[in-house]
């Protein structure tokens, strides 16, 4: 049996390498947070070859004298800790990025080294080479105060590495995704990243206040399009601050991957963060759908534990119910007083699909000419002005058609007469403008002061209901109404069994049954507010909803799942005639109701499209 021995110090040094350093993006996060702490104003990163072949990060902060530069390159060697009275490093109040003291020396152990730097005090600056772990001696050199750290041959040293290193493609954007991160968290920084002969990011240091500052950075890096459908979130609670911007949940993604958390300036990927998140947003998106957010946590650094992963991606609270109630509280705050708003893209994406299907309807001629009235194509005239005008007038509903029974859908209160003329151009100027007409018996088209708006009656209403039973179960519980012939309804299976089962969370949603031999059920009230309903759908799809339904939870902890099919059967139906009171109640409605811009799963409710956009769209601009 082998003796117990001490290994190396390039052993040693080598086996950090790989906790710190995992590939050429975990260098970079590495030096770029060395430059931050040491209070720079602008950071350029070059790499090549992914990182593979060069790292180059050159800042203009404070610099290191030579002694500090040997130093710098030894193990556990670091200037971000503070100490206590007693000379001891206290590691329960960290402030800055970097503070273990191993990236230096763990990437010299695996790459060719070289830092220059030069502090204020210097005459010169001083240049340190470090090459498979074997140190160099310092030499005077020219050079701005600074420092410029080159990495060069990644890997070399231990090249069973390389064999995990992905595409140079794949590397690059590794990279580059850890600088938009570190770049988002320091807006008042300067970030340029090259890769080869090519400019991937170049981000000037932002001005005006914190959230002007951060937009900016973010517009930036995400784009436009999140800036002008971001929700600027700002809350506090026991000492601890969340602030950043959230995007409406119809502007959202495939993935999680656009969500961006940050701890105290730290980037992180942190499974409470992200579940809070979800929760937040979990009444407004199907669950293959994600938001795209920014937020950014400022919490006392001895009530957070950075030091839990070698990488520092993770974190752990010393109040986790305290962040999370905080970040769910803020979202949902933000989102409720967005109230109907929903995202621009979404006309984008209509628009976008309008001209797909009709590509040479933006090139027509001057307005009035025969080219622009009408596009030409395979020697057919297409006139969708007047086929829209004539399908518009065709499904227009007339003023002696029967009132529709809403229920209590809407209430007296937000019923309109037939409007006048003066009425018609009050309402104009409503968010969501005055019903015009009702196409296919499922679309409201509404006209605002300056375009117009289109609507899923179907979508829109199932959201108000679904509002409405969430507010009505928070105050005093669902009011029912006792059916006047109990309905019995047979299922299949052990569909009964479940029902049954759950009988108690659903009397607390306003539905009452039991179990009614075997394989049945019986009906005996429902919700009030739904007004009339399919019992036998409804039951049906109840029981297929509880048969996803973790049974150790509540029905009212799974509101969403179980409230949206109750309001889907509650709303009003597509393909369902409606008058123009009615339209314009369902309007009014939606404008005073918190989300109603989307429906329960995240799709939009409505598409508004403005004057210019339809405009460009028929070739007048």
């Amino acid at each position: 049996m082998n003796k117990v021995r001490r290994l190396s110090e390039g052993t040693i040094n080598r086996i950090a390498a790989g906790e710190v350093v995992e590939r050429p993006a975990s260098a970079v996060k590495e030096l770029v947070e060395n430059a931050i702490d040491a209070g720079s104003r602008q950071i350029d990163i070059v790499v090549v070859s992914g990182g593979r072949d060069l790292i180059r990060v050159s800042d203009d902060g404070c610099g290191m004298s030579p002694d500090d530069l040997l130093t710098a390159v030894e193990r556990h060697a670091t200037s971000k800790l503070k100490q206590d009275e007693t000379g001891r490093e206290d590691l329960h109040d960290i402030d800055t990025l970097g503070f273990r003291g191993e990236a230096l020396p763990s990437i010299g152990a695996v790459a060719r080294l070289s830092i220059t730097t030069r502090d204020e005090a210097g005459d010169t600056a001083s240049k340190l080479t470090v090459e498979g772990g074997k140190l160099g001696a310092v030499e005077p050199v020219a050079g701005p105060e600074g420092t410029r750290i080159e990495v060069r041959d990644l890997f070399f040293a231990t090249p069973a590495r390389l064999k995990f290193l992905k595409s140079e493609g794949a590397e690059t954007q590794a990279v580059s995704d850890v600088v938009k991160r570190l770049a988002m968290a320091h807006e008042t920084i300067g970030f340029s990243l090259t890769s080869g002969d090519r400019n991937l990011l170049r981000l000037p240091s932002a001005q005006g206040d914190l959230f002007e500052a951060r937009l900016s950075r973010l517009s930036g890096i995400m784009g436009n399009d999140f800036a002008a459908n971001a929700l600027r979130v700002d809350a506090e609670r026991e000492g601890v601050r969340l602030t950043g911007y959230a995007g409406l949940p119809t502007f959202n993604r495939g993935t999680a991957q656009y969500q961006y958390l940050f701890v105290n300036g730290r980037p992180v990927r942190d499974k409470l963060l992200t579940g809070a998140v979800r929760g937040a947003y979990m009444d407004f998106l199907a669950r293959n759908r994600h938001p795209v957010v920014a937020l950014f946590l400022e919490i006392d650094p001895a009530l957070v534990d950075v030091n839990v992963h070698p990488a520092k991606t993770e974190v752990r609270f010393r109040d986790a119910g305290l962040v999370r109630g905080l970040i769910v509280g803020a979202l949902r705050q933000a989102l409720a007083e967005a109230g109907h708003r929903a995202s621009t893209t979404v006309a984008e994406t209509a628009l976008g699909s309008i001209q797909s299907e009709f590509p040479g309807g933006a090139q027509g001629g001057a307005p009035g000419s025969s080219a622009s009235a009408g596009w030409q194509e395979g020697g057919r005239n297409w006139a969708p002005a007047s086929a829209l005008e004539a399908h518009a007038a065709a499904q227009m509903p007339h003023q002696q058609a029967p009132q529709a029974d809403w229920g209590s859908g809407f209430g007296t209160s937000a019923r309109v007469e037939p409007e006048s003329s003066s009425q018609a151009q009050e309402l104009e100027t409503r968010p969501l403008g005055v019903a015009r007409g009702q196409l296919h018996e499922t679309y409201i088209v509404a006209q605002t002061a300056d375009g117009i708006v289109i609507v899923d009656q179907h979508a829109a209403h199932e959201r108000l209901v679904y509002e409405r039973m969430k507010e009505a179960i928070a105050a005093n519980g669902l009011t029912r109404q006792m059916l006047l012939i109990p309905e019995v309804v047979e299922l299949e299976g052990d569909a009964a069994d479940r029902l049954a089962r759950r009988a108690d969370d659903l009397a607390d949603l306003g539905f009452v049954l039991e179990k009614f031999g075997e394989g049945a059920v019986v009906v005996r009230e429902t919700p009030a507010l739904l007004g009339k309903l399919n019992v036998t759908g409804l039951v049906r799809d109840l029981a297929d909803d509880l048969t996803e339904l973790d049974e150790a939870l509540s029905l009212i902890e799974r509101l969403e799942d179980v409230c949206s099919t109750i309001a889907c059967h509650g709303s009003v139906r597509a393909g369902r005639r409606l008058t123009a009171e009615e339209m314009n109640a369902l309007l009014r409605e939606m404008e005073a109701t918190p989300h109603s811009g989307q429906c329960n799963h995240g799709r939009p409710t409505y598409v508004e499209l403005k004057l210019a956009d339809i405009e460009r769209l028929f070739g007048r601009r």
